[in-house]
């Protein structure tokens, strides 16, 4: 069912286009290793096929959308039953984003060399199978955070974040290492734990409401879930969904995964998975739990992972940890937007999620090649002058130099922490202005020994890698020249995140809802 009120110049068939960027993955994936043993060529034009398909279906709808959300009830069943999908601006922002990033960074070769360079028997097979199996659990990953993003119940939001966690898990091991496996290991732990207090939580919103429908759940919270139940509910879920959205405590499989998993895996995982589960947490912020308790909880929790994760960054000795450290520090700061509260919070928590997701990704994009010690980059840009270049605009906008977005989007934080003016507000705002020139100190650190004198630097960026860094960087660039723009387009979609009134209407129009 759509709704007619949400969205009165939309054809029904349009709008059911939405379950597409979510099935078509799904099939493919599942499709994947049969083909492979048909045709090699078909298989590995399979994936980028679909995710071009899929881009383009998330686009054209978020053009037909304009500014106003709908609501699809797939198989007929009108809210609260069945399986509902909501879709906004910023629901669909982030859906076109997952199959653009997941093509950008399509796994391939990230040793220039060494894939598929054994001589035995049977070792070509193995190599395509091994293929398959990798491309499979990158179109697994992309229907379920494209589900995220879109689901508008409790139930297949679950359901997509363990699909989601078994193709992480699944690629995160691939490599075959030893230490990736441990990694893994670790990684499935921690997801374990998390999932069993997010269901638990889940179980007790059923218990107090009888619904898991975000609709539905938004009009029966002020009554039911505005109690100590309640915050106890999103506590569970909080640390739950946390784990991939890199929230302290549950973040300490990051910098193992991070360090030990493919480079490009590791940008899909920091800079795409880790904003779906932070979109989910949102959601249950704005639309179930809007009391103070719970913004307090996440205000906590962010500066904690803003202070740990910039200060582990100073101490660690290789560059992929951190990048992963980094990103913990990073998205503490988004948690930390995102408790403000009110449409500057939202603002701000946006503005620092995208920016976090460009930047973030490219650096990771910069580390296929720069993968070892800090010590060993000294040099680097005798090699790849452009990715040295790379490197510092990222850094700058990462630290917050203006007229770069980074700046922007940390001073939207600031203002919105300084406003509210609370002991914990002033003591967020005070960790944020420290860790920044601690991140300072050990990104320029990193700059200053790329230009360092080495007769034998690090090898160079292959062409692909370093065009989608630079690609990602052209980006960063056009939002400098752009801002106005890009603030307006922002501001319209965190107004429309924060209307929870606008949400319940949508899911639950006034005349289906019993208008004579």
């Amino acid at each position: 069912m759509i709704s007619d009120l949400a969205v009165p110049n939309l054809f029904v068939a349009q709008a059911g286009q939405l379950v597409l960027p979510v099935v078509l993955p799904l099939l493919a994936a599942f499709l994947m290793q049969p083909l492979a043993r048909v045709s090699t060529a078909l298989a590995r034009g399979l994936g980028p096929l679909v995710l071009i398909l899929c881009a383009w279906i998330t686009a054209q709808l978020w053009i037909q959308l304009g500014d106003a959300p709908f609501t699809l009830a797939i198989g007929g069943f009108a809210p609260p039953l069945g399986i509902l999908f909501y879709a906004d601006g910023i629901a669909l922002l982030f859906a076109l984003a997952v199959p653009v990033f997941a093509l950008l960074f399509w796994p391939g070769s990230e040793s220039g060399g060494g894939a598929g360079a054994d001589s035995r028997p049977g070792s070509d097979q193995a190599d395509r199978d091994q293929a398959a199996r990798r491309d499979a659990l990158v179109l697994l990953l992309v229907a379920a955070t494209t589900g995220l993003a879109l689901s508008g119940d409790l139930f297949n939001l679950y359901v997509f974040y363990e699909l989601a966690a078994v193709a992480s898990f699944g690629l995160v091991a691939l490599s075959g290492t030893g230490r990736a496996q441990v990694a893994t290991f670790r990684y499935l732990m921690i997801s374990a734990f998390g999932s069993v207090l997010a269901l638990a939580g889940i179980a007790i919103l059923y218990m107090q409401t009888g619904t898991l429908n975000l609709g539905q759940l938004a009009q029966l919270a002020p009554e039911t879930l505005n109690n100590p139940i309640g915050s106890a509910a999103f506590a569970l879920m909080l640390i739950g969904f946390g784990v991939k959205a890199e929230l302290f405590p549950v973040n300490t499989w990051v910098p193992e995964v991070y360090a030990g998993a493919p480079a490009r895996v590791s940008a899909l995982l920091a800079g795409l998975v880790s904003k779906l589960a932070v979109l989910v947490i949102v959601r249950l912020l704005v639309l179930i739990f809007p009391q103070p308790e719970a913004a307090q909880m996440l205000l906590v929790l962010g500066v904690l992972g803003v202070l740990t994760g910039e200060f582990a960054a100073w101490r660690a000795k290789d560059f992929p940890r951190m990048l992963a450290f980094s990103s913990i520090g990073q998205l503490g700061i988004v948690f930390v937007a995102f408790s403000i509260g009110g449409e500057i919070g939202l603002l701000a928590g946006l503005a620092v999620a995208l920016h976090h997701l460009i930047v973030k990704s490219a650096l990771f994009g910069l580390a296929v090649r720069w993968n070892g010690s800090l010590e060993a980059l000294a040099g680097a840009a005798r090699t790849s002058p452009l990715g040295a270049a790379l490197f510092v605009l990222f850094a700058l906008s990462l630290v917050g130099v203006p007229p770069l977005p980074g700046f922007w989007a940390k001073l939207t934080v600031i203002v919105g922490l300084a406003e509210r003016g609370t002991p914990l507000d002033i003591t967020a705002l005070m960790s944020i202005l420290l860790v920044t020139a601690v991140e300072a100190s050990y990104l320029f650190r990193v700059a200053i020994r790329l230009y360092q004198d080495n007769p034998d630097p690090v090898a160079r960026h292959a062409r692909r890698d370093l065009g989608v860094s630079a690609l990602l960087g052209a980006v960063l660039v056009a939002a400098t020249l752009g801002l106005r723009p890009v603030a307006d387009v922002l501001g319209a979609g965190a107004a429309q995140l924060g209307d929870r009134a606008g949400y319940i209407e949508t899911v639950f129009p006034s005349h289906v809802a019993g208008k004579d």
